[in-house]
């Protein structure tokens, strides 16, 4: 190793295992929320909006004669941009998601799938998806898979990156049916011990599905027809939606940093960030 390289690779240990992590080298996920032109606002929700801050004779914008710009945000996390949420999503009592977002850096996978029509596939959901819906399904998922660079080293969190990959697929009107994750795709996520999800798509469920949201009630598991929190098994879990990986970020494993601001709610707009990583 030269010393180089030896400046920007930093050693960690994680769950026992001596790692390398590049944090100097990290690649956001986070779609930039931009309040003027073509912007995301999926499930009817209305754009974003960003307005000068008005206070008797101050106008918040310099360009108005202010002595400094100061703004007045308007956003729904869910529908607005890259989002962090938890089992308080689906709850009737509060469980802010910036509460259980973990603040370690966590194992993590990046995988790239290409969604199939559900009318050619044998995994489903519920209710049951129409013939053109697109899945995630969990044999892409198992395809896609990766072996770790230690034997020993588990993946916390999931990356998962839908083909075709465009950046503006889900922007204003030219926004269409999304994939999402089938039933089987959830549980095998539970199965594998993931507890940390990241996908590009809106939502995990349909966005129309009668309020079943059964891929969510199976990652966080809470039984289907039940809002009370102590029902969920994994209240410790986050589904962040509405990423961006860009195509230079190979598939592989990483260090993910879910980086947060400290404000309540059921979701957040978040940061996560990804680091490259080997063994030491």
């Amino acid at each position: 190793m030269t010393r180089s390289e030896r400046a920007q690779w930093a050693r960690l240990d994680i769950d026992g295992i001596a790692l390398l992590a590049d944090l100097a080298a990290g690649a956001s996920l986070a779609r930039l929320l931009e309040f003027q032109g073509p912007q995301l606002h999926c499930f009817g929700a209305p754009p974003a909006a960003s307005r000068p801050l008005v206070v008797g004779p101050f106008n918040g914008r310099v360009d108005q004669g202010a002595s400094c710009n100061c703004s007045v945000l308007t956003l729904t996390p869910h529908a607005n941009g890259t989002h962090t949420e938890g089992a308080g999503h689906l709850t009737a009592e509060r469980l802010d998601a910036c509460r259980v977002i973990p603040q370690r850096l966590l194992t993590a996978v990046l995988l790239t799938v290409e969604p199939e029509p559900a009318g050619s596939s044998a995994e489903g959901s519920s209710p049951a998806p129409r013939p053109e819906d697109l899945l995630i399904t969990r044999a892409a998922l198992e395809r896609a898979l990766l072996p770790p660079p230690s034997p020993r080293l588990a993946a916390r969190a999931l990356v998962v990156r839908t083909l075709p990959n465009d950046r503006d697929r889900f922007a204003g009107d030219r926004a269409g049916p999304a994939p999402f994750l089938s039933r089987e795709a959830a549980t095998w996520l539970v199965e594998r011990g993931i507890e940390h999800l990241v996908v590009d798509v809106p939502s995990v469920d349909r966005a129309e599905d009668g309020g079943e949201l059964t891929a969510h009630r199976i990652f966080f598991g809470l039984p289907a027809g039940s809002s009370a929190l102590l029902s969920a098994r994994r209240r410790e879990c986050t589904i962040t939606e509405l990423a961006y990986i860009a195509d230079s970020i190979s598939d592989g494993w990483y260090l993910l940093s879910l980086q947060s601001p400290a404000i309540a709610g059921d979701a957040v707009s978040t940061r996560p960030v990804l680091y490259p990583l080997r063994v030491a």
